[in-house]
């Protein structure tokens, strides 16, 4: 039974011998430590060269891991203020506390998202910012329920059932992905949110 209270789900991801899932606003996340972030790419057979996104509770906690000059910061800023907590991730020079497991095939970047779900965001605020992908095995479509992704996925820490009666319904529409160019953003994934480019 690997469902458990919302407390030893929070110890089991900071302790980095687990990979838990959550609800967020799109699909249900796997998350793990960042610098356990091997432990999701074994569990859903998936590729190197697919990237993890670190997802965190507020945007202060995103920015140490990305580098940019000042000016490139204000305007990260600003797109993150207006659209966060929401379903974007945007892709941005990654920092040297990225692990590079993280984005193996261009570890000089990185996915960064906050969440508009408070759950997912309550979790976050606890374990910091966690390395994140989809609940599902690689190349499958996204598992939705918790009984589904018990089954998929046995030895991870899923919250049980009574702690997940607040959780609003989620888009079945991935988040948005666009990637800063130095000079303007590039999107990678049309997603839930429009971002004006």
């Amino acid at each position: 039974m690997t469902q458990v209270s919302m407390d030893s789900l929070i110890q089991g991801a900071i302790s980095g011998d687990y990979i838990v899932s959550f609800p967020t606003d799109t699909v249900p996340a796997l998350a793990a430590k960042p610098d356990r972030s091997e432990l999701i790419f074994v569990a859903k057979q998936r590729s190197q060269d697919k990237p993890l996104i670190l997802m965190a509770a507020s945007a202060e906690d995103l920015w140490p891991y990305v580098h940019g000059s000042p000016a490139d910061l204000k305007v990260w800023q600003q797109v993150a203020q207006s659209v966060w907590p929401g379903a974007l991730t945007l892709v941005l020079p990654a920092s040297d506390k990225v692990p590079a497991a993280m984005n193996a095939i261009d570890p000089t970047t990185i996915g960064v998202r906050v969440p508009n779900c408070a759950l997912a965001r309550k979790i976050l605020q606890q374990t910091g910012p966690l390395a994140t992908t989809s609940a599902n095995l690689s190349g499958q479509a996204p598992l939705e329920s918790i009984a589904e992704i018990e089954a998929q996925f046995p030895e991870v820490l899923t919250l049980l059932a009574s702690q997940l009666s607040t959780v609003v319904t989620a888009s079945s529409l991935p988040s948005t992905v666009a990637k800063w160019t130095g000079s303007d953003w590039k999107i990678l994934r049309q997603g839930a949110v429009q971002l004006e480019c």
